[in-house]
Parts: structure tokens; sequence; C-alpha cells
């Protein structure tokens, strides 16, 4: 099994958790047992986990269908093992169809459960080397994978990249929700000396303070209630490589000062324990926030902005650099048929054309999810305008709209389009902010078609 991979394990009977956490434990890099569904989503939004080892009946609220749900969401790499009594396989082959690897059937085999978890971490680890061969084939003048760009923004920021990627400088990456911060992140670990050891991000903003203590300094059993085995922490794992530290505007000020100690001594002590351990790790943080502003308030440290803050790169908006969009759409499409294996050559012009002129305000995560979401669900050679999402384009709504003007169903889609925004704005009393909440595009999409159809 690779002892690369993290493997969280769902049940709420804790000996059956435990047990198989720790059957587990020596096979991989991290094996960590919840008793419920919430506890197992906080872990899941907070944390790279690689394989979810998931009862289906939970007990709770949310039960092994949910989390699998969950988990493909936070990260389609993820892979999730249900297991199940005999009544309820039908359940599990359904979940299957769903995006699980696999099913067992109560009581478990060990071996099984080794070898099936060992095959979904080498499904994963393929589907990595998959992404890279693509990113590599793809890149033409793009030297950082994933961070893609040929607008002036973009090209100071690979300035930045391409001076601090080889040295083991702190870096702070700054933007809105979705600009892409973790694949920066990524981009810096796998073009410095660190490549070949651990990347691990984690989440600041989605656990509790007890949680995200245990996940970054691990803790040993009987530390606090629940610590049923030792668990190795995150700077440990990431030894010799690089740890993300995402949305650290959002850590509580008792966990910034043991960060901050960890920092600048290099020495992490387990929860619970009085042993140190030397690690060597480099910092990549990220924020949505302003963290000047947070120290005023006294919600940040000083002392801790300046220790992580030793290059900071600012990620724009995708709406603020638009002329990126067609490469980025055309390397996600790559990327998603390398994972998914499916036969799509393109996209039609049409198609990239509204793509490109839609704001995106969820930023390159929206993109990245409706280019996936675009190319599974195509049954075409190339993706075309039926396959983007309702959301971004309600082509219904402007046909309604030519309809209601009188206009014949033979229109370009260019003319429905420039009809829907003369209608609305007529509706509207030339209010352009209204006509672009009405019609569901940002502001500055709506200036550039006014002037394009010169309205």
């Amino acid at each position: 099994m690779s002892r690369d991979i993290i493997v969280l394990v769902v049940d709420d009977e804790r000996d059956h958790a435990d047990g198989i956490a720790e059957a587990l434990q020596k096979y991989c890099a991290k094996a960590i047992a919840v008793y419920n569904g919430s506890d197992a989503l906080e872990i899941l939004r907070g944390e790279t986990v690689d394989v979810v080892v998931t009862d289906l009946k939970l007990g709770g609220d949310i039960d092994g269908m949910e989390i699998l749900t969950h988990a493909k969401k936070y990260n389609p790499d993820t892979e999730i093992i249900l297991i199940t009594a005999y009544a309820t396989i039908d359940t599990c082959k359904e979940a299957i169809r769903r995006g699980a690897y696999d099913y067992l059937v109560k009581p478990i085999d060990i071996g099984q459960l080794r070898t099936l978890v060992e095959q979904a971490g080498k499904k994963i680890s393929a589907a990595v080397r998959r992404r890279t061969e693509v990113a590599k084939a793809g890149r033409g003048d793009f030297e950082f994978e994933g961070v893609l760009g040929k607008s002036a923004a973009m090209q100071g920021v690979f300035e930045v990249l391409r001076r601090i990627a080889p040295t083991d400088i702190s870096v702070l990456v700054e933007g809105r929700s979705g600009t892409g911060k973790e694949l920066l992140a990524r981009a810096i670990h796998y073009n410095s000396r660190r490549a070949d050891m651990p990347f691990r991000p984690v989440n600041c903003a989605g656990l509790t303070e007890t949680l995200l203590e245990s996940e970054l300094f691990g803790h040993v059993k009987g530390a606090f209630t629940g610590a049923t085995t030792d668990r190795k922490g995150l700077f440990e794992i990431a030894d010799k490589g690089t740890l993300f530290l995402d949305e650290i505007g959002d850590m509580p000020l008792n966990m910034q000062a043991k960060l901050l100690r960890v920092i600048e001594d290099g020495i992490v002590s387990p929860v619970g324990s009085n042993k140190s351990i030397v690690v060597d790790v480099r910092i990549i943080s990220a924020t949505n926030q302003d963290l000047t502003a947070l120290i005023e308030q006294k919600k940040f440290r000083q002392d801790l902005y300046f220790r992580i803050k030793g290059v900071s790169i600012s990620l724009p908006d995708l709406s603020d650099r638009a002329g990126d969009i067609p490469d980025l759409i055309r390397y996600f499409i790559k990327e998603a048929v390398a994972e998914t294996g499916l036969k799509i050559t393109g996209i039609t012009q049409q198609a990239m054309s509204i793509l490109s002129a839609y704001n995106w305000p969820g930023n390159i995560r929206q993109l990245r999810n409706s280019i996936r979401t675009m190319v599974v669900m195509c049954d075409r050679e190339k993706l075309d305008v039926a396959d983007i999402p309702p959301e971004i384009y309600q082509l219904r709504q402007l046909t309604a709209a030519s309809a209601e003007a009188g206009q014949g169903s033979d229109l370009t889609l260019s003319e429905i389009e420039k009809q829907a925004i003369i209608d609305t704005l007529a509706r509207t009393g030339n209010n352009r902010e209204k006509t672009a909440k009405i019609l569901g595009i940002g502001e500055r999409t709506l200036y550039r078609k006014i002037k394009e159809y010169n309205i």
C-alpha cells in the first residue's frame, strides 16, 4: 500500500472504526477514525483525504451516501469504499454508479480491505500522473502546471514564481475564493527542490481549533476524548516537503501562537506528548482576507504575518483576466478528458464565446468544475452550447425573450442575445445593474456586450 495516502475511516461503532484505522495505519501515511458523519465532513472540508472507508448506515442524519457525495464534491480524486450489511448491497451498487470505488459486506476481511485501499491509492496516483502528462503536453508557453495565463497580470505572477520556486522562502498567496491559490501553491512546490517530497494542504477555516491542532501537530493516544490511537500531524508527514495553510486568516489566535513557535523553532510536539520532533517544512499560506486589517482588529498576530509573508503573491479575479479564459478552457478540457477517458476533442466556437463572455463569480474553481461537468455530460465529439450549465447561460430565457419580442426562431444566437439585452434594458429603464442581474451576467460583461452590439 502507498505510504503517501491518507485514509479516513467512518463508523458509528467506535471499536470497529478504531480497529480498521489501526489495521491500515502501518500501510499508509495516516489513518483517521471518526464516529459520525458530521466529523467526517469536517475532516473532508479541511484536509485532502485520498480514501474514505465508511459504513453505509451511521445512525445519524448523515449516512455513507451523503459522505460519498460531499467527498467527491470537495475532491473528485478521493475514492470511497463502502461497508454494508447484506440487506443494502443494492444500495452500494447504486453508490458505485455514483462514483464509489467499491464496497465490502460485513463482517469485513481486513486483508481484502487493505487490497482495495491499495488499489484505490494506485488509481489516484495514476490520475495524478495523467494530469501531469496532459499539463506537460499542453503547456506550450506556460511554465507552471495548472497555473495558466498570457495576460499581463499573470505574466507578473509567473515572474515572481520563477524567482521564488527554487528557494525555501515562505509565501503568502492572496486572492478571492476560487482564484487558484492552491494550484499556485502546488506549482511552487513542484518547481522546487522539494518536488519529490510530500505536498500537504489543510483548510484552516474548515476545522475546529482542537481538530486543527491535532491535524497540524499530531497527538498521542489518550490526549483528549476520542484520541484512541497515536496520530502523526501534517508537519511530520510533510517533513522535507511543503505544507499549504489555506485560509490562514481564519486560524484561531491560540493556534496562531502555536504555529508561530513551530515555524520559528522547527520543532513539533504532538498533543499530549512531551516528545519533540524536528521537522523541515516549507510554509505556503493563502487567504481571501486582508490580513493587515485583521492585525489592526487584533484578530491576527503581526509576528506571524511577517513570518509567513516572505514573499506575497496576489492572484487576480478571472473577470480581470478574461483573455486567459480560452486557454484555461482548453486546458481543463484536456485535464477532464485525461481523468475520465472520454473522447471529447474540443469545444465549438459558439460555446467558447459564451463561456469567455461570462463573468465567473466563482473564478477558476467554477470554470474548472463547469468544464468537468460539461465533459462528463457531453455525448458529442465537441462541447457545445447545449452542454453549458444553465446557471451560466440561460438559453431558454434568451429564447423566450426573443419570442416575446415577436422574433422568428431562425435568429442566430448572437441576435437572440442582443434582443434579450435590448428588451431587458427597456424593462428596467436602462438600469444596467438590474439588467445584468436579470440576465445572470456580470456588469462588465453587459457593458462589453452593449459596446459589441452597438446598443
